[in-house]
C-alpha cells in the first residue's frame, strides 16, 4: 500500500482569531457552529477583526486530519482544491510541509481558495464561518482513482455535503473504494451538516461505511434521540464501527462487535478547534499501524486532550514524537496536564 489514509474535503485556510461572546452577538455569529458564508459575508467579519492578531495555517477538516496522520508517521494523500492566488500557495506549502501529499498536480485554475475564520471564545469553544470559494468545485475529477486503490482507507469528511459537486466527488470516491476493497470512513463533521444536509450524508453512506466519526451531539441528532444508548443503535445501521467523542468524558468506540469506552484525558482547554479532526487522524493511524481500537482510541484520546490546549487546530511538528513517546510509556488518563 503507497497510503494509509486517502483523504478528501474542503481545503481552506484557516484564519483564528480569540474573541469574546460580545462579538459573536454583535456580528449576529451562531456559536459553535459552523455557518456558510459567501465573500461578502466573509469581508465584513474579517474587517471587523482588521485590530486583532490572528494565526493562519492549511486547515478544513480532512486536511487536518491527514496533518496528524503524517505527522505521526502515516502516510496520507489529499484531493483538494485550491485556486492560483496567494492563499492557495500558502495551503499547499503548509500541507507540504506536514508531510501530506495531493493530488493536485499542474495549473491551478483561476479563482479564491477557500477559507475559514476561526472564532475562539474564553470557553475555549470555536465558532467557524466558511467561505468555501473554489473549494466547493471539488469534482470526480480531482479523485485520483489509483491513489485511492493503494490507499488502506479512504476518508471522507461530511463538509463536503455541502456542495452539490462536492457531494458528487464524495459518493464516487466511496464507490472507487468500494470497487478496490478500500475500507472507507467518513466524518459528520458538525452538527450542522447533520441537520441541513441529511439526505446528502445518506447518499454518501450509500449501503454504509466501515467507519464513521461523530461527536455526541452529531449522533444524537442523527438518530433523532436524547440518549446515547439509543443513538449508538443507529449508527450501527450505516457503519460497521464507529467512534463518538464525547468532549471531557472521552469517547465511546464501536469495533464491529462489542463497544469499548475510552477514558479522557483531563485538561483545562484552551481552544476546541480540530479536537475532532485531530482525534480521527489518530485513530485512522493507530489503527492501520497495527493497535486494537481501544489502543488506538487511547492514541485519539490522548492527541485530542493536547491539541486542545493550544491555540490553532494542530500540534507543533516535533510534538508529535512526543504524543507517541508519551503515549507508548502509558500516560495514564488520570494524569493531569
Amino acid at each position: 500500500m503507497e497510503f494509509d489514509v486517502f483523504g478528501m474535503g474542503n481545503a481552506l485556510v484557516d484564519m483564528e482569531f480569540a474573541v469574546d461572546d460580545v462579538f459573536l452577538e454583535t456580528h449576529g455569529i451562531a456559536k459553535g457552529l459552523m455557518t456558510l458564508v459567501d465573500a461578502d459575508r466573509q469581508f465584513a467579519v474579517l474587517q471587523a477583526l482588521r485590530s486583532q492578531h490572528g494565526t493562519r495555517a492549511c486547515g478544513g477538516s480532512a486536511a487536518n486530519t491527514m496533518a496528524a496522520v503524517a505527522a505521526l508517521g502515516g502516510r496520507a494523500c489529499y484531493a483538494c482544491l485550491v485556486a492560483a492566488d496567494e492563499m492557495g500557495d500558502f495551503f499547499l506549502e503548509d500541507l507540504a510541509r506536514m508531510g501530506v501529499a495531493t493530488t493536485l498536480q499542474g495549473p491551478r485554475p483561476a479563482g479564491t481558495t477557500g477559507s475559514c475564520v476561526v472564532l475562539v471564545t474564553p470557553d475555549a469553544e470555536r465558532t467557524m464561518n466558511t467561505y468555501l470559494g473554489i473549494s466547493s468545485q471539488l469534482g470526480a475529477a480531482h479523485v485520483d482513482e489509483e491513489a485511492v486503490a493503494r490507499s488502506r482507507f479512504l476518508y471522507v469528511e461530511g463538509y463536503l455535503v455541502s456542495s452539490p459537486t462536492s457531494r458528487s466527488a464524495a459518493v464516487a470516491a466511496m464507490a472507487m473504494a468500494r470497487r478496490h476493497g478500500v475500507r472507507t470512513a467518513l466524518s459528520f463533521s458538525d452538527p450542522a451538516m447533520v441537520e441541513y444536509f441529511r439526505l446528502g450524508l445518506e447518499e454518501i453512506l450509500g449501503e454504509g461505511v466501515d467507519l464513521l466519526f461523530c461527536n455526541r451531539t452529531e449522533a444524537l441528532a442523527w438518530a433523532g434521540c436524547r440518549t446515547l444508548a439509543k443513538a449508538v443503535d443507529s449508527l450501527r445501521q450505516v457503519a460497521g464501527a464507529f467512534a463518538v467523542t464525547l468532549g471531557a468524558e472521552g469517547a465511546l468506540l464501536f469495533d464491529g462487535y462489542q463497544l469499548h469506552e475510552v477514558d479522557p484525558f483531563p485538561v483545562t482547554p484552551k481552544d476546541t478547534n480540530g479536537a475532532g479532526d485531530m482525534f480521527a487522524g489518530a485513530f485512522l493511524y493507530g489503527i492501520t499501524h497495527g493497535m486494537s481500537f481501544p489502543e488506538a482510541g487511547r492514541l485519539a484520546s490522548l492527541a485530542a486532550s493536547r491539541v486542545v490546549t493550544r491555540f490553532g487546530p494542530r500540534l507543533e511538528q516535533q510534538e508529535y514524537a512526543a504524543l507517541l513517546k508519551d503515549f507508548r510509556a502509558g500516560e495514564s488518563p488520570s494524569t493531569p496536564s
